[in-house]
């Protein structure tokens, strides 16, 4: 199908990107790399007056590691997330799940802050920040706010960034120890379910792709590994809280059974 009628323009930095969201309103949409926005729009599922153009926002493109913390721009391809070495030694769970988005193509051209953005739960990102604790910076007219991914993700595609806002920045906490399994039909595929576990701050944090409306802190899960539980005993309380709808690949039983599978090889990952 064809995109409908809209103005474009470009911007070459967050503040003036920000500028032109406030002066534009709620007619306008952020293109970052576009992997999940131009099929929306081809499909005619978005309809934006104005397209803001980030293509050029080189200020929005970093990774630094500091205190404790790993910040990443949001304009940082998911290629890069992959090769970076910083994110390799910092935090290895980003930069592997980074490596399992789409194909080469898509990795190269799409960005960690439209992906937060467009907020599916089937997505690789958002498992993986609500697994590590990780926060997600919106900059807006009225200054810059930070949003824990626990409350960042609403419900299914959407998130808290209010109008006129731009994610500027994803943080997640240093860590080493990880694991990580998704079930999909094919390599290029939205997990039908999937599961991220790293160790952080002396803890264990779990989450959960796909068995509800937002990624999903397995809660249960992480209980019971605090208490000692083996990882078949910890994943048996995975689908714990979740409300997974059924579609054409899984019933909600049987993605209730992946969740439990999932999170066990996730765990046994992480050792």
């Amino acid at each position: 199908m064809i995109p409908p009628a809209f103005e474009y323009v470009r911007a070459d930095s967050a503040d003036q990107a920000v500028a032109l969201l406030a002066d534009h309103g709620d007619d306008a949409t952020v293109l970052a790399g576009g992997q999940s926005l131009i099929p929306l729009l081809k499909m005619r599922l978005a309809d934006p007056g104005v397209l803001v153009d980030l293509g050029r926002a080189d200020d929005l493109r970093y990774v630094t590691a500091s205190d404790g913390v790993v910040a990443i721009g949001a304009m940082t391809s998911h290629r890069t997330l992959e090769t970076d070495q910083t994110v390799a030694d910092h935090a290895p769970l980003l930069a592997h799940a980074a490596g399992l988005v789409g194909d080469r193509q898509v990795r190269s051209m799409g960005t960690i802050g439209g992906s937060v953005s467009h907020g599916d739960p089937a997505a690789d990102y958002p498992a993986v920040l609500t697994a590590l604790g990780g926060e997600v910076v919106l900059r807006g007219p009225d200054g810059t706010r930070t949003v824990p991914a626990s409350d960042f993700f609403t419900g299914f595609l959407e998130t808290a960034r209010e109008e006129g806002e731009l994610v500027t920045e994803v943080r997640v906490p240093t860590h080493d120890a990880f694991g990580y399994a998704k079930f999909r039909r094919r390599a290029q595929d939205w997990a039908i379910v999937g599961a991220a576990a790293a160790r952080v701050n002396g803890g264990v944090g779990v989450a959960l792709m796909n068995m509800g409306s937002t990624p999903i802190r397995a809660s249960a899960v992480e209980s019971a590994v605090g208490e000692g539980a083996g990882s078949a005993d910890a994943a048996s309380v995975a689908a714990e809280g979740t409300s997974p709808t059924g579609d054409s690949h899984a019933t909600p039983e049987y993605r209730r059974h992946l969740a439990t599978v999932m999170v066990r090889r996730a765990l046994d990952q992480l050792g």
